[in-house]
């Protein structure tokens, strides 16, 4: 059963890069305080997620910080290692924090997997959005096909 409004989110174990390399970081620690938006993308360097998805919050980081919103937070189930290089090709900067789920296991538990072997992708994380009001979730947009109408920046700014 997917994660709904009102439920906490999971206290899962995922990576970022830090200056030395890949770091572990607990959700809770990274998602779970202030107002937060954390969307999810099937994969890194994918051309939807790479022309719209990801730049679209890079680009609205602005209006996302004036709504009141103090972390935006992408997650994939890639490894940190690609999901850094994605955040430098697409100069993310300090705007997106790119999480790792390289294991699923985020994705698992708000039971939001996708099964992209069809594509060759195997196990990834279906595309959405959510905002988390201090480890809550307030908000849940999940695409209901292969575009990207409910999970954009744009979207989502309209419900904040």
């Amino acid at each position: 059963m997917a994660i709904a409004v009102g439920d906490k989110i999971p206290d899962i174990q995922v990576m970022t890069t830090g200056r030395g390399g890949p770091v572990h970081v607990q959700t809770g620690e990274v998602l779970g305080s202030g107002k937060v938006v954390l969307f999810a993308v099937p994969g890194a360097f994918t051309p939807t997620c790479s022309d719209y998805h990801l730049p679209s919050y890079v680009i609205r980081q602005d209006e996302l910080k004036a709504k009141g919103v103090d972390t935006v937070a992408c997650i994939s189930v890639n490894d940190p290692f690609v999901m850094d290089a994605w955040g430098k090709d697409q100069k993310v900067g300090d705007a997106v924090v790119m999480l790792a789920d390289g294991n699923g296991e985020f994705t698992r538990a708000v039971g939001l997997e996708m099964d992209g072997s069809g594509f060759g992708l195997g196990t990834r994380s279906q595309r959405y959005a959510m905002v988390i009001d201090d480890g809550v979730v307030t908000t849940l947009s999940v695409e209901p096909g292969a575009g990207m109408t409910v999970s954009a920046a744009d979207a989502i700014l309209e419900l904040l």
